[in-house]
């Protein structure tokens, strides 16, 4: 065990539950190391009686051999500390509880293991966890039955094997051939940074505790053989969702019959019931034809088992789709009025109260996640209290509690994440723990602010910004417009890892957090709204969130501006070459510039294509007006123009394409390629290079002149 650490997290939870503070001038900007070490607590997964909350903890590293990441248990009463309860390097995930609130049970990969496996430790009785699956393909996402006898998994299996014995042996057959190549016949083909493998498929398997008799409950069904056949699809991978009915005597999933389809028609996933011996799994919602189907995903059921629930993506004529809490009864099945959030804001999650009337949603709203409370009933859920700062994150609850008992991850762009207990009559929350607490204690982080403007094209547009550390309302300081990607997400008042607002503020600049048309946590109106205006709308609300701020601050600079993004701010980064010349200098990672071969070569196309109004082809549909690449002439901008090179989202070639009509057109500019990255860079020394580029370069362009 790692003592010290040990000691520094005790000490960090009482400086953080006495809320000690250090003065102001005490504390210092903060530095890359500060972002990357500081300790990172993850989702908590609380016992079905409320008592205990267990939650991983990673211990970063520059050198990722040196990263250490275990399990930790802490009382939800809060009068004891968290304690560590495993200790390898290896991380764990996919933490799931037993009915009894007894023991725990997750995936990792140990000493002898070729793959991950599932674990299960004893809560109640101590002792080292036990190995529970030893299947060749590996295993992931464990669940309990009701009765705590048999564990519910899910493993990347060959189409055709029937056992793990086949399995095996086509593993073996792929391995000694003598060529190597990837064979496809339909889409997808890759996923984020991954080649899809065109002999692996995710099924859902059952296996009881103590006997090595894991069942693929899929195996030799009609529904597998489909082409089209896949799970719901995360980045890099494709998951089941399984969950236990009730009597234990079968599980529901989520999984596609479309996923092929991808290239000209936009695909869903579906509900399923397959027995726990196996069989032909029943399908229990959507159509034959799959026309016009919504997609289903995350299905739970309430803790008296007479109702099941699952997110309801709703397809309709625009790319973006708001999600409901869809209500059955059960077993009939027989539908209820779906559960919304005000304007059709996306639930992140969701948590069935004990009484099986409450229902808690985790909703976006105006730069912060929010808690609503709904009935099962249906209807709109209405706000459980109101917050100024901060958001939650991987909402919890227990299911045989006797009251409500929520359990989240808290964070705000000044204090890390961290598992807190949410008191709903106060509308406040307590913190269980406080590994970050002592070190955040001595950064000068100051709060996000927030303002509104109403856009010249009548929008109602939110914004934030970041004062820098030692701050002088006296100074003026440069503007630095930092533009979100998605463009379906949302600037949150949160800890962000990788754009690091304070990180990026801590030379002196002021940061600019836009939330514009398109984004999340508006509603859903507000996020269709883009539709057919790809760059053009967003960067002109960007551009005035810029000139507001200069004009509400009287400490910003308004002659020393730079933009920049990533993904979709990136191409709004680009689009910013295109269209203004008001910046001295841009950051464009992961950014695409020509919209057509983003269209071809990306990951993701059709909705590309229903964005535009139809293929690049088509008569009448107009792909030239907003794509960055046919304005190259008016390029101006010095660019730091950045891209992980394992990026299958936006592809190398549109980094490469850029790179050289700014070489062509001679533009002073930038180009860094991280080999072993992909749509986001990851790895520790890669991050801080990366910020110290950052750095450098709007040091030259932003300083006085």
């Amino acid at each position: 065990m790692n003592t010290c650490f040990v000691a520094r997290t005790i000490a960090s939870i009482a400086i953080g539950l006495m809320s000690t503070a250090i003065h102001a001038a005490e504390r210092r900007a903060i530095t890359h190391e500060d972002v990357w070490l500081l300790p990172r607590v993850g989702a908590p997964a609380v016992s079905p009686d409320g008592k205990l909350a267990v939650f991983s903890v990673t211990e970063p590293a520059y050198a990722n051999d040196q990263q250490v990441s275990d399990l930790w248990l802490v009382t939800t009463d809060g009068k004891s500390p968290p304690r560590r309860l495993t200790q390898t390097r290896a991380g764990e995930s996919g933490m799931t509880w037993s009915s009894d609130s007894k023991r725990i049970a997750f995936a990792t990969k140990r000493d002898g293991d070729d793959a991950n496996q599932i674990y299960i430790l004893d809560i109640a009785a101590g002792g080292e966890a036990l190995r529970a699956t030893a299947i060749s393909t590996g295993a992931r996402l464990p669940k309990f039955s009701p009765d705590g006898r048999r564990i519910a998994f899910t493993s990347d299996v060959p189409p055709d094997s029937r056992s793990d014995e086949d399995s095996k042996r086509i593993v073996a057959e792929e391995k000694a051939r003598k060529y190597k190549i990837r064979a496809y016949d339909s889409f997808p083909i890759r996923n984020w940074d991954t080649w899809m493998p065109e002999n692996r498929q995710p099924h859902a398997f059952v296996q009881t505790i103590g006997v090595s008799d894991a069942r693929d409950l899929f195996a030799g069904t009609e529904l597998i053989k489909q082409h089209g056949f896949d799970g719901r699809s995360t980045p890099g991978a494709s998951e089941l969702d399984l969950t236990w009915t009730p009597d234990g005597e079968s599980l529901i999933f989520a999984a596609s019959r479309n996923a092929n389809r991808g290239a000209f028609d936009y695909t869903n996933t579906e509900l399923w019931q397959v027995s726990a011996k196996g069989g032909e799994p029943k399908r229990l919602t959507g159509s034959d034809d799959l026309k016009g189907s919504d997609g289903w995903s995350e299905p739970e059921f309430s803790p008296d088992g007479r109702s099941l629930y699952a997110l309801r993506e709703v397809r309709g004529k625009s790319v973006f789709s708001p999600t409901h809490l869809a209500a059955f009864d059960w077993p009939s099945l027989a539908r209820r009025t779906d559960i919304t959030l005000p304007a059709e804001r996306d639930p992140l999650n969701f948590v069935v109260a004990p009484n099986n009337r409450d229902i808690y949603l985790l909703g976006e709203d105006s730069g912060h996640s929010k808690i609503y409370r709904g009935k099962s009933t249906g209807g709109e859920a209405q706000l459980a209290f109101d917050m100024k700062t901060g958001g939650f994150g991987n909402l919890v609850g227990a299911d045989r509690a006797s009251e409500p008992m929520l359990i989240a991850n808290f964070d705000s762009a000044v204090t890390p994440p961290e598992v807190v207990r949410i008191d709903l009559q106060r509308g406040t929350h307590r913190a269980l723990t406080g590994f970050t607490a002592e070190k955040i204690a001595q950064l000068d982080l100051a709060p996000l602010e927030h303002f509104w403007f109403d856009s010249k094209r009548g929008a109602r547009i939110h914004n934030m910004i970041v004062r820098p550390p030692g701050f002088d309302p006296a100074k003026k300081y440069p503007l630095l417009v930092l533009m979100h990607g998605g463009p379906h997400s949302m600037w949150r008042d949160t800890f962000f890892l990788r754009w690091n607002y304070h990180l990026l503020a801590a030379p002196g600049y002021v940061v600019l957090l836009t939330n514009y048309t398109g984004s999340t946590g508006f509603g859903a109106d507000f996020s269709r709204a883009i539709q057919g205006d790809p760059l053009e709308g967003p960067a002109l609300e960007i551009n005035q969130a810029a000139d507001e701020a200069i004009a509400r601050y009287s400490f910003i600079d308004g002659s020393r501006q730079c933009a920049g993004g990533a993904s979709y701010g990136g191409h709004l980064a680009n689009w910013m070459q295109a269209s203004t010349t008001r910046y001295r200098c841009l950051i464009s990672h992961a950014g695409l510039i020509n919209l057509e071969s983003q269209w071809a070569t990306s990951d993701v196309t059709y909705s590309r294509e229903q964005n535009m109004g139809g293929p690049p082809w088509q008569q009448g549909v107009d792909w030239n007006k907003q794509n960055p690449i046919r304005y190259a002439s008016q390029w101006k901008t010095p660019v730091l123009v950045t891209v992980g090179e394992r990026d299958f989202r936006v592809p190398l070639n549109n980094t490469l394409e850029y790179w050289s009509v700014l070489q062509r057109q001679q533009v002073e500019s930038r180009l860094l390629i991280f080999p072993d990255e992909n749509h986001w860079i990851l790895q520790g020394e890669n991050s801080r290079q990366f910020f110290n580029e950052v750095r450098d370069w709007l040091a030259r362009w932003l300083k006085a002149q």
